[in-house]
């Protein structure tokens, strides 16, 4: 009797539960349409309870088709939430850019940013004090004038490790450095390389959009057992980041090290230092490995660049000291950075008021997407956008034009990626070294398909064969 009695509690509470959420999402929902000169901008028809939500899989692909036929703004309704999606290079620029103390804020994120990183992680961090204080810690440290004191040791690691290694080990070993202080482990096997592999792609689940209904339906988060997936990982990724602090190098100069130094300063408790390298660190090592592996594999006639670039075939090898001197070489990054982009939907922003673009409103609260892979696909900026083509980056004299799409890779306004001086030193020094190395050519018994990635936040090309021909003249 009194098990039967427990279980019919338990089903009375959680039917209450999702009764009080029906109701406060349709009151939120009649409370924003019935509110006077609300004009969303154009989107897909509303099919039933959560209307026209964003498409569940291919989401980029699917963005970009819908761009195409409602116009470079769409508006998606999910329940009470409006999403907005940016995908041309003008719209991005107004919105996105003019707009972005509008949209500092990120949406609140239960499953990524408080079920997995207890509102910890600076990816998910919502605009606050918290928000500031983290910011702040790290610029110093990764801004352009001290991101050049880093340059000797990632030419370094990319003379000793990317040869060996490859590119999963080049990005983990310079991030590591810069972040605790501390080598690589010689191994890609190595227990502490598969634990941070193993929270990346934690993170990756948790923030994929519509990936965990307790984003849509905040009460979820409190039925038992709901969520325990998450609380797990959770634990798991607190350890490995309060395991790396307490490992750091404490001779060599890092980031953690500053940051312990100066916690008066900074205002930050143990742990937010520990999840704050930690997540700079797991960030760093992926998408700097993506990028590096991407770039000169799997983009065609990378092996012809060596020449066009300024770089002769024999010689020295290339330093920091050549880049200003290879236009050819910084417009083949860009445009591997645009044909496939890092990010493909970007992190979603949330604006604090109501935005006016051609007659349309973004509503205060809308969570906001600057597409990368639709906005890489805009017709007016990049015609034929599906050809690779470097040269659209230069101009008629060969040197690299003032675009400001540069900007599309490392996101947006006050939430744009604080490594993002770092990286581009990492793939300039890379590719140069690369590319005066070897000859990269694709097997003609083994196409590519350039369009086999993982459907993550963070897609990863799937295997593919070449040919890695060193040069004669500088093996």
């Amino acid at each position: 009797m009194v098990l039967e009695a427990l279980t019919r509690s338990a089903n009375y509470a959680a039917g209450v539960v999702t009764v009080v959420a029906v109701l406060v999402v349709f009151y939120k929902k009649l409370s924003l349409t019935g509110r006077k000169g609300i004009l969303l901008p154009p989107g897909p028809l509303a099919r039933w309870f959560w209307s026209n939500a964003l498409p569940a899989a291919n989401i980029a692909y699917a963005l970009t088709n819908l761009v195409r036929e409602y116009g470079p703004v769409v508006s998606f309704r999910q329940g009470s939430q409006v999403i907005i999606v940016i995908g041309s290079i003008e719209a991005a620029a107004n919105i996105m850019e003019k707009e972005g103390g509008s949209l500092v804020d990120r949406p609140r994120s239960i499953a990524a940013g408080e079920m997995l990183s207890n509102g910890m992680g600076i990816t998910m961090a919502r605009s606050g004090e918290r928000f500031r204080r983290l910011r702040k810690a790290v610029h110093p440290h990764l801004q352009p004038k001290a991101a050049e004191a880093y340059q000797d040791m990632q030419r370094e690691n990319a003379m000793d490790l990317y040869w060996i290694y490859g590119t999963s080990r080049y990005a983990t070993s310079v991030v590591l450095r810069v972040t605790y202080g501390k080598s690589a482990p010689t191994a890609n096997a190595d227990p502490e390389l598969v634990r941070i592999r193993r929270v990346v792609e934690h993170f990756q689940v948790a923030v994929r959009p519509g990936a965990y209904l307790v984003d849509r339906v905040p009460l979820l988060r409190y039925l038992p057992g709901y969520g325990k997936q998450l609380y797990e990982w959770h634990h798991e990724e607190l350890e490995l980041f309060r395991h790396q602090l307490r490992d750091q190098n404490k001779a060599d100069r890092s980031l953690t090290k500053a940051l312990l130094e100066n916690t008066e300063e900074h205002q930050l408790s143990t742990d937010e230092i520990s999840y704050l390298a930690g997540s700079l660190f797991g960030a760093g090592s992926d998408t700097a490995s993506h990028a590096t592996y991407l770039s000169p594999r799997l983009t065609p006639g990378s092996d012809r660049y060596c020449y066009g670039c300024g770089m002769p075939p024999t010689g020295s090898a290339p330093t920091f000291n050549d880049s200003s001197l290879l236009p050819q070489l910084h417009a083949f990054l860009l445009e591997a950075l645009r044909w496939r982009p890092i990010v493909r939907i970007g992190f979603p922003h949330r604006a604090t008021k109501d935005i006016l673009w051609r007659g349309y409103c973004i509503p205060k609260g809308a969570t906001v997407y600057g597409c990368h892979w639709t906005l890489s696909r805009d017709p007016v900026v990049f015609p034929d956008a599906e050809i690779f083509n470097p040269q659209r980056w230069l101009d008629s004299e060969g040197c690299l034009k003032d675009n400001n799409m540069k900007f599309i890779t490392y996101g947006f306004g006050r939430h744009v990626c604080p490594g993002l001086h770092l990286a581009n030193h990492s793939l300039y020094i890379v590719l140069a070294l690369l590319l005066w190395s070897f000859r990269i050519v694709q097997r003609p018994d083994a196409p590519i398909n350039t369009h086999a990635f993982s459907d993550t936040v963070t897609p990863h090309a799937a295997p593919f064969q070449i040919d890695v021909i060193p040069r004669v003249e500088v093996a």
